[in-house]
């Protein structure tokens, strides 16, 4: 497997907000870049820091948001480009283990194991997303611990380190695939898959259009909302009759949205869960 900086991953910029007063600049600033293609977000004590992809980065859209010149709140704000290899010191740094109840634990390789986890998921990422810090991730684990997966067919879209996908199969399902654009996320959610025992599970490089010609019996998408309407098409397609579609990524206010799209492409809205604002939504196929 690949070590340092990966020459063909596709690189991060980081947008460092300073915002004073923080609230409720930080949530409405969130919203609004998430519009922008921002995916990952971390609420600082002096504001936020958000990230985004390098190719997804349009200055003129940014400098385009009215907030930047809000009455209401002072915002400094500055762009740097974030390298792959940088995000293990960070991560190393600041990483704490995820729990999600007294069910499912997600911890790094150097946090000792605790007894009586159901499952307890080991991840070593070698960028700073997906790890299940984001609030997101946590909610998408939150409903896998109660959804039926057993002798179900599975694909986690925006795979990312994989730790959907391995706790879908750690729970029975009879096939796994987890799909991620990002070499450096398609080569970290391998190395995570077999650091979890879980080779069955199938990892591929590559967007939505992967789908085509595939049929699952669950579809996972924690991405954010612009790729999630334009991906539920593809979704629906590759879901089987009576299928289920869980996606988050996006605020409370995105769910109407989102719900509107779903029931165009014949998924029926069931229901949703939120933590701190953001939400996670479960929809089937009739």
């Amino acid at each position: 497997m690949p070590s340092g900086n990966a020459p063909d991953s596709i690189r991060y910029l980081r947008c460092t907000l300073e915002l004073d007063p923080v609230q409720p600049a930080s949530e409405i600033f969130i919203a609004a870049l998430s519009e922008l293609g921002f995916e990952s977000f971390e609420e600082t004590e002096t504001g936020l820091n958000a990230y985004i992809r390098e190719p997804l980065w349009k200055e003129a859209d940014f400098l385009d948001l009215p907030y930047l010149a809000s009455p209401a709140w002072k915002v400094g704000y500055t762009i740097e480009p974030i390298e792959p290899e940088n995000w293990n010191a960070v991560w190393e740094r600041e990483y704490e283990p995820i729990e999600v109840g007294e069910r499912c634990r997600v911890r790094a390789p150097f946090h000792p194991k605790v007894a009586g986890i159901p499952y307890e998921i080991e991840i070593a990422p070698k960028m700073s997303f997906g790890t299940g810090h984001h609030q997101t991730t946590w909610l998408m684990l939150d409903y896998l611990l109660d959804l039926d997966l057993q002798g179900k067919e599975v694909v986690d879209m925006g795979s990312g380190t994989g730790v959907l996908a391995i706790l879908a199969a750690m729970r029975g399902a009879s096939r796994v695939t987890a799909i991620d654009i990002d070499p450096w996320a398609f080569e970290n959610c391998r190395e995570n898959i077999l650091r979890n025992g879980q080779p069955q599970v199938e990892v591929l490089q590559g967007d939505a259009g992967l789908l085509a010609g595939r049929q699952f019996d669950v579809v996972l998408a924690n991405i954010n909302k612009n790729i999630l309407l334009a991906d539920l098409p593809a979704y629906a397609g590759a879901l089987a009759p009576g299928g289920q579609v869980l996606l988050s990524g996006f605020y409370r206010a995105d769910l109407p949205d989102l719900r509107e799209a779903a029931q165009a492409v014949g998924l029926h809205y069931l229901e949703f869960r939120e933590r701190e604002a953001w939400t996670a939504a479960l929809f089937e196929k009739g």
